[in-house]
């Protein structure tokens, strides 16, 4: 994450979590007044409608108190029950649906003491049916009104009822009176976002659109259904969710334009800051990045007194630091360069005199063994004398120059393998050639692949260290590597192998695991196959052997295999 980034989300997060903090905190003060409101107003339009609802059945009772003192002294109700007289029978059909005109209420039934309606104002065709059970609901919630569903012409009607009695001529007589509920619930709603509604039984859930806050139970029969099925209603007041999401949306969108407007600015301000402090500091990278050991010659001058003055003023410290090193460890490289150069003019020389040692000890077993035929084998061993004087001839004109040309051309790979392998000291150890059929030939000195090759077979012998049974095996091939050919040499052994410390430390200068080695051999193959623009890899592992694998171009007059 760069440091651009870094500054912008620390100034979005100092910015947003305060904002954050007071958009809840504002919420939560909002939900809590609102609810606190809301209690207060659902507090007082219980007691509205408490108070509503025992005027309105004080006004009940009144009307029915009146109506009953009327029938107390009505001489043709009399007449009509009592003494029953057919033509005063009309009469009390027709009087409850005028009394109840005039007494301004939506329901009034005149009744027996057997629960025989006599009279019958929202419904004139119940006269002479039993409905014992309304007056018994009535009297058994004589402290409230009840709610009585019955019918009308038009269809089912709810009432809220109340009933009141009276004797005649011994004979007992209930009054049963109402109003309509549905229009009471509208009128004590009173409209705003609390609301009153009227929830029967079997009825869904009410407050499916806001918030129950509370409830009326009002006893409840249902005339309907057959025999009367009797229950609790419920006045149910409502609080419309509305206004309170209505306030959160527009805080979420004033909140969220703050946010958008924060990030913005935030955006600018950190990009301005950052760019005021990287710009100083991708400087003095740059010329961080250009210091080698050729090139100290950078300038970290700074006249700024801040932490970048001082990162500043600490590298130009250190380059001066490493100018004095460099010159000191120059030094040091020209006199080691000297010693280098004999170890490896010294070790070269000897890998020059082995073959001739090894013709001339040779020479010395035929001169005891079988004089005659000295001749004959001199002749035999001639061609490796001569190779061996032009080998250290050759090494002596390089090292005059004392830097050897490379003389780029094609080398016949199998052929340098079969004279390595033949000039080379066995020392109990098996020599094995696997030559590739297609005699290879790579692009290099036929001298450095030959020292190549000198170096990586003796290594291999000498990790032998003499067991009979050891077996050394130089194996030749052309690998495709792409659209590019390479020439592959693999010089594998048989012996214990390397450790991956003895693997870490195996090419550098004058490491040796062996008693008269001079830690040259595997650094000089280093150098040599680099030189000759190829890869060098090792596999090893304790127990099971190594093999040096060299990759070298393929001559480019070959045609593709």
């Amino acid at each position: 994450m760069s440091f651009r980034v870094r500054l912008f989300l620390a100034f979005l997060l100092a910015v947003l979590l305060p904002l954050g903090a007071l958009a809840y905190g504002v919420r939560h003060e909002m939900e809590r007044r609102l609810s606190g409101e809301y209690e207060e107003r659902v507090t007082s339009i219980t007691q509205v409608i408490e108070t509503d609802l025992a005027r309105e059945r004080a006004n009940i009772d009144s009307r029915l108190h009146a109506l009953v003192d009327e029938l107390r002294t009505d001489n043709r109700f009399r007449l009509a029950v009592i003494e029953a007289i057919s033509s005063s029978r009309s009469y009390l059909l027709d009087y409850a649906s005028g009394a109840m005109r005039m007494a301004g209420l939506s329901l009034l039934q005149l009744q027996d003491s057997a629960g025989k309606i006599l009279s019958s104002g929202h419904f004139r065709n119940e006269f002479d049916q039993l409905q014992p059970e309304l007056p018994h609901f009535l009297a058994a919630n004589a402290a409230t009104m009840g709610l009585v569903r019955t019918r009308t012409p038009e269809g089912p009607f709810v009432a809220l009822a109340r009933i009141d009695s009276f004797r005649v001529a011994g004979r007992r007589f209930s009054v049963v009176g109402g109003i309509a509920a549905e229009a009471e619930v509208s009128r004590l709603s009173r409209g705003g976002d609390l609301t009153v509604d009227l929830s029967l039984p079997g009825d869904e859930d009410s407050g499916a659109g806001g918030r129950v806050v509370r409830e009326f139970p009002v006893p409840y029969l249902d005339l309907l259904s057959g025999s009367g099925t009797a229950g609790t209603s419920r006045l149910v007041i409502t609080q419309s969710l509305d206004t309170l999401e209505g306030l959160r949306r527009s805080v979420d969108r004033w909140f969220l334009g703050a946010v958008a407007i924060t990030s913005v600015l935030a955006l600018v301000l950190a990009a301005s800051l950052s760019a005021r402090v990287s710009r100083p500091l991708r400087e003095l990278a740059r010329k961080t990045a250009d210091i080698d050991l050729d090139r100290l010659d950078q300038n970290f001058e700074s006249d700024r007194s801040d932490e970048i003055g001082s990162l500043a003023r600490l590298l130009g410290g250190m380059t001066e630091r490493l100018r004095a090193s460099a010159g000191k460890l120059r030094e040091a490289e020209r006199r080691a360069a000297v010693g280098d150069l004999a170890q490896q003019v010294n070790h070269d020389i000897k890998n020059g005199l082995a073959p001739i040692r090894n013709v001339l000890r040779h020479f010395a077993q035929v001169a005891r063994q079988e004089p005659g035929s000295l001749a004959t084998v001199f002749e035999e061993r001639k061609g490796t004398l001569d190779s061996s004087v032009e080998y250290l001839e050759t090494l002596a004109r390089n090292y005059a120059r004392l830097s050897p040309a490379i003389d780029r051309s094609s080398c016949d790979v199998n052929a340098l393998v079969e004279q390595v392998l033949r000039n080379s000291s066995k020392d109990g150890a098996l020599l094995h050639a696997e030559l590739s059929e297609t005699n290879p030939r790579a692009v290099g000195d036929s001298l450095m692949l030959r020292r190549v090759l000198e170096n990586l077979v003796g290594n291999a012998v000498d990790s032998l260290a003499g067991r009979n049974g050891g077996r050394v095996t130089v194996r030749t091939e052309v690998a495709n590597t792409g659209e590019v050919q390479k020439v592959k040499i693999t010089v594998s052994d048989t012996g214990p192998g390397m450790t991956r410390k003895e693997l870490d430390s195996a090419f550098d200068d004058f490491y040796t695991t062996k008693p008269n080695g001079t830690g040259l051999g595997l650094s000089i193959v280093r150098r040599l196959v680099l030189d000759l623009e190829g890869t060098l890899q090792v596999q090893t592992e304790p127990g099971a052997g190594t093999s040096f694998v060299v990759m070298l171009p393929a001559a480019t007059d070959r045609k593709p295999i």
